[in-house]
């Protein structure tokens, strides 16, 4: 804590800064030289590679898709053949979904948090850096498979059974399950990074009511990740455990149900349209208020839209499913959900409309204004449709059409891609020396928005006419010709738009690679990403007062620039930026931050080949190659953890100390946010488990029908989970004082981790003791899945313990210097309460229904 408080109207009048200060920064988070500078990890580096690469994917599933409306401009074609036409489509929309529009999204919030933060980065920029390298080479290995007839070819979807061994034999459709489940844990630790970063690295005085609402779309955004992923990354896990060793989850004549891989994907499926639209959102009602010259009506209200939107949209998964004989109570649940999130987004969309309404005559029309006047039009459009199709009456006549199709393109195109471009035109000045060209900017807005609904808006006449969506050819003679040419004119139009941005582009956009100095403010924004920026963000970190603190606080640029504010210098001769409180946003302490490196490079290189390896099948060069990332991983980590140097002076006369451990620690909350996204996965278990009991009772134990597995092994399994966290709970308190061993707190360790492996070891001998086998049935499978989850997460445990016990015996882990072991202990923790549940799941439940 902060040895007095400031006062934010005198800080600033403080006598000039020392020479050197400035240089000292410059030193501290400069580049490395030449080709070195790719392991840099600041996110003006990393963030502008990662939105590259989300843009690239973009344009290479544009590509694939104006193949399809070639394809499908006319009946009766053969441009390209029926297994080639379900690849593309596949690629197609696994590419947007998962490659681009994400990825995207959270590229732009390594990008624009720290600017709009004032922080010098996120607080785990390696982290950060992980997932964008891991994410370019997944995708575009990925992407790849197309060339070589090696794409899956089931839909972006991939529904059972088409995907299953037997219908789906060799590689492809592995490369998709291994591939995405691999990106999407891309998708998580970058979620994790934007948690902590949004709760902890805030400046100064910006309570969470002073956010700017990009900041709470991402906020959202970020935890609708950690609750919807886990789903998806479940189903995919089980589809390539069935695929591979036949266990059945969704063979329906084995106890499986092909609809679980539904409920599963539609859980991750729906919440992923919002998770696309919200940042979208955010960024709107960031550019709408400058471009009106005034603060955005209802910023209260859009917040609590933001949270009720991704509240509702847990609710919506069958939406998707109206078609597939749920039963009629289901049916009016989910179709009032689907229309009740309509209530939040319209809160937005009126938002909008009135803070452009009160600027009168003075709203700028500009290229970002037209593309977000573009964006209400067609977002309102494929609105209207949605709550068309959530009329279950309707959906199930329009379901497999192309009306569903128009009206999702509406809804994505429209929410994210259209103020996507308004931000590449809105913020292109704050990383490039020179603007994109506003005159072109405008032929781009009017051939994307007219080649858009030129190319969308007759599918809903198709689909309403009888077209239906994935079919590769029609016949003729059913007069859908003229609607499908038009559409693939269209797209041509829309098409010619992003090429005109990417000349544009390629012609203007110059970054200063050296110092990052770009345009300050032509917009005249208020928030605090057009402060005047270099290498290290800001000179010094700003008090805020307001939302919209350059409008506010005329001299702040001025201020912040000489070094007037908190953090002028590198207080520490390291990276490093001021961790605050989660809701007051007050100075706790100062965050060392690590510096180049290669460590988390390799660790997503191979961590990488380690999935791709295994699609192919190669599994020992895929076991070694995740060893080999195991260990880079722990090299990362050892770098971490700088040791305490007592309390630093950060300017205003604060001090603050440069360790924390517990729950102050940026540490401690990432693994509270992993611990929740183990919970999210488990939590999508337990609900496959049960409904799969639902679905097939025959060949799971009620009532004596099958025989349970021996009791008394699985009660001696649980029992050592209890004992690990009695273990773990006793080191916790043993941890010797700084220059001691800590022989004790080393053998509560050890025990601890032991007691977990022999638990789950026990557990799994138990079930094979008893005969039970995962490949008989739909039971088998489940409770040999559990014991898998559950195992994975002890041999993590045993490996951060293995890690900690290594810090301890070179004197990097005390009392004092603890995170480490915290954040072993605290999944330790979680692992066992997962196994006792598991236990409670397989041996008590049952014995309830007998």
């Amino acid at each position: 804590m902060p040895e007095r408080q400031s006062d934010p109207k005198r800080l600033p009048n403080e006598t000039p800064r020392p020479p050197g200060e400035l240089e000292e920064l410059e030193r501290v988070w400069a580049y490395p030289p030449g080709w070195r500078k790719i392991s840099e990890i600041n996110n003006s580096l990393v963030g502008v590679i990662y939105i590259g690469a989300a843009f690239l994917f973009f344009l290479l599933a544009g590509v694939l898709a104006l193949i399809m409306r070639v394809q499908l401009s006319h009946g009766d074609n053969r441009f390209i053949g029926q297994d080639l036409y379900n690849q593309i489509f596949t690629v197609h929309g696994t590419t947007m979904m998962f490659l681009f529009a994400v990825p995207a999204m959270e590229a732009l919030s390594v990008i624009l948090l720290p600017q709009m933060l004032a922080a010098r980065d996120l607080p785990f920029p390696r982290l950060s850096a992980f997932a964008v390298w891991a994410y370019v080479i997944g995708g575009l290995v990925f992407f790849s498979t197309i060339f070589y007839g090696l794409s899956p070819s089931g839909g972006w979807f991939m529904y059972p059974p088409l995907t299953l061994t037997k219908f789906s034999p060799g590689d492809n459709a592995d490369f998709w399950l291994l591939g995405i489940g691999f990106i999407e844990i891309s998708a998580i630790a970058g979620a994790i990074e934007i948690i902590v970063g949004m709760l902890r690295t805030r400046p100064p005085g910006m309570t969470l009511d002073k956010m700017p609402l990009f900041g709470w779309s991402m906020l959202v955004f970020a935890a609708m990740i950690v609750f919807a992923f886990p789903a998806v990354i479940l189903a995919t896990m089980m589809l390539e455990i069935e695929r591979s060793f036949g266990w059945p989850f969704f063979t329906a004549a084995q106890g499986g149900d092909p609809l679980l891989w539904q409920h599963l994907f539609w859980f991750f499926g729906h919440p992923e349209v919002y998770i696309i639209f919200l940042p979208a959102a955010g960024l709107v009602s960031m550019i709408v208020p400058t471009m009106a010259q005034r603060p955005l009506v209802g910023y209260r209200l859009i917040v609590v839209a933001l949270i009720a939107t991704g509240f509702f949209s847990f609710g919506l998964w069958v939406h998707h499913m109206f078609s597939t004989g749920i039963p009629a109570l289901s049916l009016g649940f989910f179709s009032a959900a689907s229309m009740a999130v309509a209530v939040p987004s319209g809160i937005q969309v009126f938002s909008w409309i009135a803070t452009i309404a009160s600027a009168r005559d003075r709203f700028r029309l500009t290229t970002p204004s037209l593309f977000i006047l573009g964006f209400l039009f067609i977002f309102a459009v494929g609105g209207l449709t949605g709550v068309m199709v959530a009329v279950v009456p309707f959906d199930l006549q329009a379901h497999d059409s192309y009306f569903v199709v128009a009206h999702f393109h509406y809804v994505l195109v429209g929410g994210m891609v259209f103020p996507l471009f308004a931000t590449f035109y809105y913020w292109d000045p704050m990383i490039s020396r020179n603007r994109l060209s506003e005159r072109l900017g405008r032929y781009v807005f009017w051939l994307m928005f007219v080649g858009f609904n030129v190319a969308f808006f007759p599918m809903h006449i198709s689909g309403l006419l009888g077209m239906p969506r994935r079919v590769w050819t029609y016949p003729s003679a059913m007069g859908w010709d003229t609607l499908n040419m038009i559409s693939t004119i269209g797209a041509f139009i829309l098409a010619l738009g992003v090429l005109v941005f990417v000349v544009d582009l390629f012609v203007r956009f110059r970054r200063d690679w050296e110092t990052q100095r770009t345009q300050t403010n032509p917009w005249n924004a208020g928030t605090l990403e057009w402060l005047p920026s270099d290498l290290y963000s800001m000179r010094s970190v700003p008090i805020v007062t307001s939302r919209y603190p350059l409008w506010d606080q005329p001299n702040l640029a001025k201020d912040v620039a000489a070094g007037a504010y908190y953090l002028p210098n590198a207080a520490t001769g390291r990276r490093e930026t001021i961790v605050t409180s989660p809701i007051e946003g007050r100075p706790e302490y100062l965050l060392e931050m690590p510096g180049p490196g290669w460590a988390h490079m390799f660790s997503a290189v191979f961590t990488a080949a380690f999935f791709l390896l295994l699609t192919v099948k190669a599994i020992v060069i895929a076991l070694v190659c995740g060893a080999v990332a195991i260990f880079a991983t722990l090299v990362w980590c050892w770098q971490l953890d700088p040791p305490p140097r007592g309390r630093v002076e950060i300017g205003g006369g604060i001090s603050l100390p440069t360790y924390m451990s517990g729950p102050s620690s940026h540490a401690w909350w990432a693994m509270i946010v992993l611990i929740l996204v183990a919970g999210s996965l488990y939590i999508a278990f337990v609900f496959s488990y049960l409904y799969l009991w639902t679905v097939s009772p025959g060949v799971w134990p009620i009532a004596g029908s099958s025989p349970l597995p021996d009791l008394r092994w699985a009660a001696s399994g649980a029992s050592l989970m209890l004992l690990s966290i009695l273990a773990f709970w006793m080191a916790d308190h043993a941890l010797p004082k700084p220059g001691s061993i800590g022989l004790a707190a080393a053998l509560l360790m050890i025990a601890g981790a032991l007691c977990l492996i022999a638990g789950v070891g026990i557990e799994g001998y138990a079930q094979w003791r008893s005969g039970l086998r995962p490949g008989e049935n739909s039971y088998g499978a489940m409770v040999y899945l559990e014991i898998v989850l559950t195992g994975q997460l002890v041999a993590t445990v045993a490996v951060m313990t293995g890690f900690a016990l290594a810090r301890l015996f070179t004197g990097k882990l005390d009392a004092l210097r603890r995170v480490s072991f915290e954040s072993a202990a605290l999944l330790a923790y979680y692992t066992a309460a997962q196994g006792l549940l598991g236990f409670l799941l397989i041996y008590g439940f049952p014995r309830m229904l007998e």
